[in-house]
């Protein structure tokens, strides 16, 4: 009796555990499934703009221009480097020097002299030539300095966008004249699954959140009182229960 007893009391906790917190989660876990559903259906490429935006668009140098040494342009450099690359930028080569903080400055790549932040024309220049989308940019970009759920990168940063169905927004460096983001609005879809994905609803970025935590546990609660009932509540044990019962009847 006293064993039963406790079967029983075990069988009634766990019905009432399972209940409630089907209720408290059951909402998020539907969350879960929808966004991890959305985020693993949507190709990452389409979600990056890929198809929209070239990234990486630097033409390589000919083989016939003078440049300067790489003494004559760390000569010149504001502080130590820790890496030095030519290339070529809206037609004119370049000596990209990346500094040991993680700093980048840019270079004439045939003086060695020091070149100054893209303008907003430049950083248009820019996206237009990486966009290979059918929208046109804005007559101006926008300088960026703070940061927001659309872009938490290394600031300021030019925000040049384009008209068309995503509403393409590229992101330009103008320290290094790279495109360091670009956003559509796939992306924004995914980011807002994400956000509620990892229960971080203000920045999207940060999935360890108490609420991330709490609800992990919960679900984790939620299923292991869903195995004891269904143990508990499985038809072959209920039948030897039965069984058992009839014979002492007998």
């Amino acid at each position: 009796m006293v064993l039963r007893s406790r079967k029983l009391r075990l069988h009634i906790g766990a019905s009432k555990l399972h209940r409630w917190l089907s209720l408290i989660i059951g909402v998020q876990l539907l969350l879960w499934f929808s966004s991890g559903l959305l985020m693993s259906v949507l190709p990452i490429e389409r979600v990056r703009g890929e198809h929209l935006v070239t990234r990486d668009s630097a033409a390589p140098l000919a083989p016939t221009l003078q440049l300067a040494s790489p003494a004559t342009v760390l000569r010149r450099a504001p502080a130590p480097v820790r890496e030095l690359r030519y290339a070529s930028l809206l037609g004119q080569p370049i000596a990209e020097l990346t500094m040991t903080d993680g700093t980048v400055r840019l270079h004439d790549a045939r003086t060695g002299r020091p070149l100054p932040r893209l303008d907003a024309p430049a950083a248009i220049r820019v996206a237009r030539a990486a966009y290979r989308g059918p929208g046109a940019p804005a007559v101006t970009g926008v300088l960026i300095g703070t940061a927001s759920t659309e872009y938490r990168g290394e600031l300021p940063v030019w925000r040049v966008e384009f008209d068309d169905e995503e509403t393409t927004r590229v992101f330009v460096s103008p320290d290094s004249g790279r495109i360091v983001a670009v956003r559509t609005g796939t992306w924004r879809l995914y980011d807002f699954f994400w956000g509620l994905h990892i229960m971080d609803w203000k920045n999207h970025e940060d999935f360890n959140t108490p609420w991330m935590m709490a609800f992990a546990a919960g679900g984790l609660l939620l299923a292991v009182a869903g195995v004891v009932l269904l143990y508990m509540r499985w038809p072959r044990r209920r039948r030897r229960k039965a069984q058992g019962v009839s014979e002492v009847a007998a």
